[in-house]
């Protein structure tokens, strides 16, 4: 009886699958646009109808599991307007979405997934619970809505996907410490992480301009530390905001934090500087400096003299308790503890800092450098935590287990390598995401610099210089968001977005499947999943540059427009109009005759879809920017 109303409940949803496809003759298979690439897909002629009698099944009675079935039944029920009932199954059945624990390759390691989309059945399956949910995101990525002679159709295209991530570490950082970010805007960036398949979430927390972190024995820093009375938002020392800017993390919250990026498999490496970018806690601390104080709180943007003394007891006795209290917030492996830009000056002067060298039998203040971080690894390692540092820590001697972000450039972190220490990878010149990613004047104020999202796509964390067994050590890789002109979440996402989905794909995607031209075609519809989660991406890459060559004996100067969009619909004019869907379109270099003033823009249809940029080139000596 059993076994008949299954065959029936089969032709049931058989045929009804059969009467909406008979509906839609030339429906068209959606495209697999993922971001990041897997390593491998696989694609296959049709595709996948999800409707109200697609069930989400799940293996077994592991609690975790259920809850991601759950979740993925959810966000379809918000995707598509009906919901899908959750069952336990002990195989996949026809029209279910099935989650599978095991039964994978060794090889997909711990956040590797098979992800097989069919006409019968969609199977995800993984090793751990950490490449479930990275196929459950990539299956997310995949669903498309359409309207259809007044069906709504939930559609998948059929892929057989075999995956597993490039580097261990695919990391972003949020600089928390001078600029505050409230909580839910911190769920939201770890929202944003999980979609990109990213799982280190580095937070700032403390600077110079700011103490993030509640702490129970040391009050003052809540009070006093993490609160300034005004904030510079231009380049120039008289640009400040007067309003008070600050705030704090309540141990609670943190608390809150942890665990909802954990629930995204995402490890918070939470950063405290030291002994440099420090002064907020010598404010309300001025014994743990050099000098004594008294301080301020600084509004200007510039490094600070003034750091931890290296000397006094009472500096590593403060340093030990606040790692005490950081320790138990943040249970990830790992403690960022700084290490960058701490000027020497007040060391040279310090007695206590100078009696310490003599101590210790140190050089001078570069070792005496190194002496402080090692001694900070030596409590963390009795806490059963490592340390991360900017290369600077390399100075005077690399403490003996630290692994090395390397931001100055890539030296730092081949240097590391070499000597057989661990590296994240974080060069400023491709991965600082507050320098412009357009032509600064199309771009909102940035600190400096220009890294387009072609330049971070076609950076590899891998040094060339390295050799196989110094490569291990590149561990992964990292974009950094520094807020001293970044004011608020909607300009930290414009920032971000969408070179943090070329960091995705470099963090994640083996590099003989990096294609340019393949991931701006991808993009194209990752921009409209940032507008359904409401993110204010950049529209940067679809604003023309120009490149021009100019022939002095002919004045005449040959133009050629790009863009960081794919296949883009290029107008632009030469009689000084503004240009419209009728100007002419780009199809190739082209010759002006100088002195000439060329407008560009991108089109998508008969709208605007980029800035308009304009190039005056003046004389045969001369292209200028205007």
């Amino acid at each position: 009886m059993v076994k008949e109303i299954s065959i029936a409940l089969v032709l049931l949803l058989t045929t009804t699958l059969q009467q909406v496809r008979a509906q839609l003759p030339n429906l068209p298979d959606p495209v697999a646009a993922l971001i990041p690439q897997p390593s491998s897909m696989k694609t296959s002629p049709g595709q996948y109808l999800i409707n109200e009698t697609t069930r989400v099944g799940y293996g077994g009675k592991d609690s975790l599991v259920i809850q991601m079935a759950e979740e993925l039944a959810e966000f379809i029920k918000q995707k598509a307007g009906f919901p899908l009932t959750v069952t336990p199954s002990i195989q996949p059945l026809y029209n279910m979405i099935y989650l599978q624990l095991g039964q994978v390759p060794d090889s997909l390691g711990k956040e590797g997934y098979i992800l097989n989309i069919e006409k019968p059945h969609v199977l995800i399956k993984a090793k751990t619970h950490a490449g479930l949910f990275y196929g459950i995101q990539s299956l997310k990525q995949l669903i498309s809505v359409d309207v259809q002679k007044k069906i709504t159709l939930v559609r998948l295209p059929l892929v057989q996907i075999v995956d597993k991530p490039r580097f261990e570490w695919r990391g972003s950082m949020l600089d928390c410490g001078r600029y505050f970010y409230s909580v839910d805007f911190i769920k939201k960036w770890l929202d944003y992480m999980a979609m990109h398949k990213l799982n280190v979430f580095h937070w700032h927390l403390t600077e110079d301009h700011g103490w993030r972190i509640e702490s129970k024995k040391y009050p003052r820093l809540n009070e006093i530390s993490s609160w300034r009375a005004g904030t510079q938002y231009g380049r120039a020392e008289h640009q400040i905001d007067p309003n008070p800017h600050g705030g704090f993390y309540t141990q609670d919250q943190i608390r809150e934090i942890v665990q909802y990026a954990a629930d995204r498999f995402i490890t918070v490496v939470p950063e405290v500087e030291m002994p440099g970018h420090s002064l907020a806690v010598l404010v309300a601390y001025p014994e743990l400096s050099c000098t004594g104080g008294p301080f301020k709180m600084p509004v200007i943007w510039d490094i600070q003299d003034d750091i931890f003394c290296a000397g006094k007891a009472e500096t590593f006795s403060f340093l030990e308790d606040i790692l005490s209290e950081v320790v138990e917030l943040f249970p990830g492996k790992i403690i960022h503890i700084g290490g960058d830009e701490a000027p020497k000056k007040r060391w040279k002067e310090c007695e206590h800092c100078q009696a310490r060298i003599q101590e210790e039998g140190l050089k001078d203040e570069h070792e005496l450098q190194s002496y402080f971080i090692k001694r900070i690894e030596q409590f963390l390692q009795t806490k059963e935590r490592s340390i991360i540092g900017w290369d600077e820590i390399l100075e005077g001697g690399l403490a003996p287990n630290a692994t090395v972000m390397s931001w100055r450039g890539t030296k730092g972190g081949i240097e590391a390598a070499r000597q057989k220490h661990d590296v994240v990878m974080a060069p400023n010149e491709f991965m600082y995401f507050d320098y412009y990613q357009g032509e600064p004047h199309l771009e909102p104020h940035a600190i400096g610099g220009l890294i387009t999202l072609e330049k971070v796509y076609g950076y590899d964390p891998v040094p060339a210089e390295l050799d196989k067994e110094e490569r291990k050590h590149i561990k992964g890789v990292q974009a950094n968001i520094w807020s001293e002109y970044i004011h608020s979440p909607e300009k930290a996402e414009y920032m971000a977005f969408p070179r943090l989905a070329a960091l995705a794909e470099i963090a994640w995607t083996p590099l003989a499947r990096k294609n340019w031209e393949d991931f701006t075609r991808r993009m194209e519809t990752q921009y409209k999943r940032y507008d359904e989660a409401g993110i204010n991406y950049s529209r940067s890459a679809k604003n023309v540059r120009f490149q021009t060559e100019i022939d002095t004996l002919a004045n005449v100067a040959t133009v050629t427009l790009r863009t960081n969009s794919y296949k883009p619909e290029i107008r632009y004019t030469v009689d000084g109009s503004e240009p419209g869907k009728n100007s002419p379109l780009y199809e190739g270099p082209f010759p002006v005759t100088l002195p000439a003033t060329i407008r560009a823009q991108v089109f998508e249809g008969d709208k605007p879809a980029g800035k308009v940029n304009v190039r005056s080139v003046l004389s045969p000596a001369t292209a200028e920017y205007h």
